[in-house]
């Protein structure tokens, strides 16, 4: 078995994805229930609560790893609530914000095994071989891309989004540089 180590970017993918979760927060503060829920028949009949129920529980999926080892994250509760309630999506939002900043160099530095999608449920499980680094990039990109879709729900809804928001960090910061 291969034994990976925690890269130094592993820090720096910890307080992207802490960021990117504050980000939900602030515009969800900004939201009324009813722009959350809508469905938006533009967007592939997608709503913001839909989109934010499906990125707070990829987090959830990735910080059960912390006990089994292992991602699943086709292995999600579908919990209704985030999808409906802007306000308990807003309180799961800061609990995953708390739980990615406690986490120990212990669970930063290991390997872990993510079930793969391939095949279906019916299938016996298969596993691809990652590293808590590998799979906080993939929380990033996953995230930014729906707070994308999100963007684009609220504009064809009328309502406006940060410039940043669903903007990726390292274009953010290579923003910042060549501005």
């Amino acid at each position: 078995m291969i034994t990976l180590i925690k890269s130094p970017h592993v820090d720096e993918a910890v307080r992207d994805n802490i960021e990117a979760l504050a980000q939900g927060r602030d515009l969800l503060a900004g939201l009324g229930a009813s722009a959350y829920i809508k469905r938006e028949p533009l967007c592939f009949n997608s709503s913001i609560g839909g989109h934010m129920r499906h990125v707070i529980e990829h987090y959830e999926s990735f910080l059960q790893a912390r006990h089994s080892g292992v991602v699943d994250y086709e292995a999600r509760a579908r919990d209704v609530r985030i999808e409906n309630e802007p306000e308990y999506a807003v309180m799961r939002l800061e609990q995953l914000r708390k739980e990615l900043s406690a986490l120990g160099d212990d669970f930063l530095e290991s390997d872990m095994s993510v079930r793969s999608e391939m095949g279906g449920r019916e299938e016996p499980a298969s596993h691809n071989l990652s590293s808590v680094g590998r799979e906080l990039e993939f929380l990033l990109s996953h995230t930014i891309h729906h707070y994308a879709l999100i963007a684009v729900v609220c504009a064809v809804g009328g309502k406006a989004t940060p410039v940043d928001f669903g903007v990726a960090p390292s274009t953010l910061r290579f923003r910042r540089t060549t501005a």
